[in-house]
């Protein structure tokens, strides 16, 4: 038997894109979010689905007589920097929005160190992916080291640039009103604001243990 399909991204990320808008409208309505935050939230799923459209679809499904038989180990490039080229750029230029967003919408994100952690995260999460369809479905994607170094990097020149912006008076507003309340830009702000008025930051209580 052989069966051979096509899953596209747009069938299935913008039915959920729809989905996120239609709570992110709800979300506003209700006062939960502002018009800055809803936009924040919006970007942020239209990049996360960007990145699936590019990364993991379309799903190329092949079963049967035509399916690719190569071992799914030949499909994983293990050592670093061998093969590293050019095309890495486009790699480090995808995942640099991440680490823009992370200190914005993520209470984690706390440091570059951290941010590279998320990033390589979900950068490992994609590459598993991929695997995963290529085992199962015979999809066809390689797995590289080289693209989670790169990603990383990424990451960490994301986290560099909204580290910048939120040092620049024009930018530092409009982005500490569109983060999430918990975020770690606007902890780390609060921060600031206390040290430079010369009082300390309201400490955070401790979970209380019932016994």
């Amino acid at each position: 038997m052989d069966i051979r399909f096509q899953v596209e991204s747009t069938p299935v990320l913008g039915p959920l894109l729809v989905l996120f808008a239609a709570g992110t409208v709800v979300q506003v309505w209700r006062g939960a979010w502002n018009g800055r935050r809803a936009l924040l939230h919006l970007a942020a799923a239209v990049y996360v689905a960007a990145v699936l459209s590019l990364t993991v679809f379309p799903l190329n499904v092949t079963w049967g007589e035509y399916a690719n038989q190569a071992p799914w180990i030949g499909q994983v490039n293990f050592i670093p920097l061998l093969t590293a080229d050019i095309t890495m750029v486009p790699n480090v230029l995808m995942m640099a929005p991440a680490g823009f967003l992370l200190p914005l919408v993520s209470r984690y994100a706390t440091s570059p160190s951290r941010a590279a952690l998320m990033t390589a995260a979900a950068s490992l999460s994609l590459e598993a992916t991929q695997l995963l369809s290529y085992i199962v479905l015979n999809n066809g994607r390689s797995v590289d080291v080289n693209d989670l170094l790169a990603n990383t990097l990424g990451g960490l020149a994301g986290y560099a640039l909204v580290t910048l912006a939120l040092r620049a008076p024009a930018l530092r507003g409009p982005l500490l009103a569109a983060s999430l309340p918990r975020s770690a830009a606007l902890r780390a702000d609060r921060r600031r604001t206390a040290t430079a008025d010369g009082t300390e930051p309201a400490p955070i209580a401790a979970p209380v243990v019932r016994p």
